[in-house]
């Protein structure tokens, strides 16, 4: 392993705290910074982490101006990731963000050409391709026990009407967020999204709907993946439907399918053949990650459980090691990182693609590839 040392600071301190303590711990990282306009916030975190003061910011402005910081978190609201990604990228700062990479498609193109400027690693830290549900999944179809892939589902059905959400959530349109349900898809399929038909459903009480525009309690959209004969199937909703919380993958094999649990800790499914029918326990992945941080990924290792992100998200699947190892590998290596800018960009596209289609009347909308 390289003995390169590297400054990250953190910025946004919800979920973005469980991140402090795992890039401490990992061997590359010489000191971790955090920025949120909270004074207690700073002030906690700085004592129980024992942060230098140095690194504790008020103001995200001041932290990529800073030449001792290699690498930026941004683990901020949603409208806020484009203008900071950009913002760490121009200034040469190796930057990862949380989901989605933006908004629009034309954010998400200017952080793909913000990314090719800088020669910095960018990373868009999808939880969702590194769960342990997901990475169990991914080495089925990798090591070939799923046969060839026939049909894929992706569904992220949340309630934000939940207490713990910021003001900016309510009414937002489903797809526009779509990465969760979404990518998954494509990454065991090994591409990107092509084409997309997305029909709305249901209705939205009218102070959600007229708050972007968007009246769906429901968006469901079908993709055509580049180079495949595998249709993408994905369905996301916010708002007014009763359901408990479900982030979930199925895919379907010639010899072997799995199927996501119907109900939190019922357990996933796997067929194999016939009407054989068989649940799981996914187990842990802290193999996959480096003797330092393993520890992180195990269930029990969330800090802050009544965060309203875990208490929806069953803690993220154990994937916050596996997402710090990642994006500092790809700056020590010197290379493009496994969630890279032109990827994350269609992953990303291919929601606001889809809800741009709902709200035309389910037409067919082609996903832009930013590949060079």
């Amino acid at each position: 392993m390289s003995d390169k040392q590297i400054t990250v600071v953190i910025v946004g301190m919800g979920f973005g705290k469980e991140f402090i303590p795992i890039y401490q711990s990992h061997p590359n990282i010489k000191a971790v910074g955090i920025c949120t306009r909270s004074k207690q916030t700073r002030d906690e975190l700085t004592a129980k982490f024992n942060l230098d003061p140095n690194l504790v910011f008020e103001h995200f402005e001041d932290v990529p101006q800073r030449d001792d910081v290699d690498a930026i978190h941004v683990v901020t609201p949603v409208p806020d990731h484009a203008r900071m990604t950009l913002a760490s990228l121009n200034a040469n700062k190796h930057t990862a963000c949380t989901i989605p990479m933006a908004m629009t498609v034309e954010d998400c193109k200017a952080i793909v050409e913000a990314k090719r400027r800088s020669g910095k690693v960018y990373m868009m830290m999808e939880t969702a391709l590194y769960t342990r549900e997901f990475l169990y999944g991914l080495n089925l179809a990798q090591t070939g026990q799923l046969g060839r892939i026939q049909f894929v589902r992706g569904s992220h059905i949340q309630d934000m009407s939940m207490e713990g959400w910021g003001e900016y959530w309510k009414g937002y349109p489903p797809m526009l967020n779509g990465t969760h349900a979404i990518s998954p898809l494509l990454k065991i399929n090994n591409t990107i999204a092509e084409t997309v038909v997305c029909h709305g459903s249901g209705r939205l009480s009218e102070d959600l709907a007229s708050r972007y525009g968007s009246p769906f309690a429901v968006e469901t959209a079908t993709f055509t993946l580049r180079g495949s004969d595998v249709v993408a199937e994905a369905t996301r909703s916010l708002f007014d439907v009763v359901r408990q919380y479900r982030e979930s993958y199925d895919v379907y094999g010639t010899k072997m399918s799995f199927e996501w649990e119907q109900l939190q800790d019922e357990e996933h499914v796997i067929f194999d053949g016939g009407e054989n029918a068989a649940r799981i326990n996914v187990p842990d992945t802290d193999e996959l990650l480096i003797e330092p941080i393993k520890h992180f990924t195990k269930r029990e290792k969330i800090d802050d459980p009544n965060h309203v992100s875990f208490l929806q998200g069953a803690g993220h699947g154990g994937s916050h090691p596996h997402l710090v190892q990642e994006f500092v590998a790809a700056i020590v290596e010197g290379r493009d990182s496994a969630v890279d800018a032109a990827l994350a960009a269609n992953y990303t596209c291919a929601g606001i693609c889809a809800h741009e289609s709902a709200m035309k009347g389910g037409i067919r909308v082609n996903v832009p590839s930013f590949e060079e």
